[in-house]
């Protein structure tokens, strides 16, 4: 339909939380009927832009055990109630940015949806290290793309630049983190928690379309 609202998710495959919504809003907008514009970032270069106060909340976190045990606890639940694995990966925080310039060439291919399931699926659920490039070709040969070319694409200039350009666009329309999600453009949402917000506001705009 020419009037259904325009869905925009923005992403990073090096957050738990992203994982999460990343999981729950795919049934959600199957049941909607809206379509999910998936949005690429670096979410290490929104914190540098935006939201540097972030690095030394996370440290403190972890430094505290009271903290640290109930992030623990959140994230478990989280991952009961999306039937999915998530622990703590080895190398946290990862440098995802070879994984996010890989979402380009699967989108490229209609494949961007299953290739970021497996990133994540992959990183959080089997403690992969998604910062080397072998295990983000042996994922690309589990979906049938081409390792050869996707390792030209992620290291091409456009490939880069799309990637900044993502980044740098959501920091210009408000956002400071992953999961953010925009409806019709300047209605933004942000963390897997909103979900239900987003949900409620879809389906007025579906309801009065």
């Amino acid at each position: 339909m020419s009037n259904t609202p325009r869905f925009e998710f923005f992403y990073d495959c090096s957050s738990p939380w992203t994982y999460f919504a990343f999981t729950r809003v795919i049934p959600l907008m199957e049941r909607l009927r809206v379509d999910i514009h998936w949005r690429p970032i670096l979410v290490g270069g929104v914190f540098n832009a935006v939201n540097q106060q972030l690095y030394a909340a996370r440290d403190n976190m972890f430094a505290n055990k009271q903290r640290l045990g109930h992030y623990v606890k959140d994230m478990s639940d989280w991952a009961e109630l999306c039937d999915i694995a998530v622990g703590q990966p080895d190398v946290f925080p990862v440098n995802s940015v070879k994984a996010m310039r890989g979402a380009f060439f699967a989108q490229e291919q209609g494949l961007i949806t299953a290739y970021s399931r497996a990133v994540f699926e992959a990183y959080w659920g089997h403690n992969r290290d998604i910062s080397q490039e072998e295990v983000l070709c042996e994922l690309c040969g589990e979906l049938g793309l081409d390792t050869e070319r996707f390792l030209a694409w992620i290291a091409s200039q456009s490939c880069k630049d799309a990637l900044r350009a993502n980044t740098e666009e959501l920091v210009a329309r408000g956002g400071y983190g992953s999961p953010t999600m925009f409806i019709n453009g300047d209605d933004m949402y942000f963390g897997n928690d909103r979900l239900p917000l987003i949900e409620h506001r879809l389906s007025q705009l579906l309801t009065n379309a």
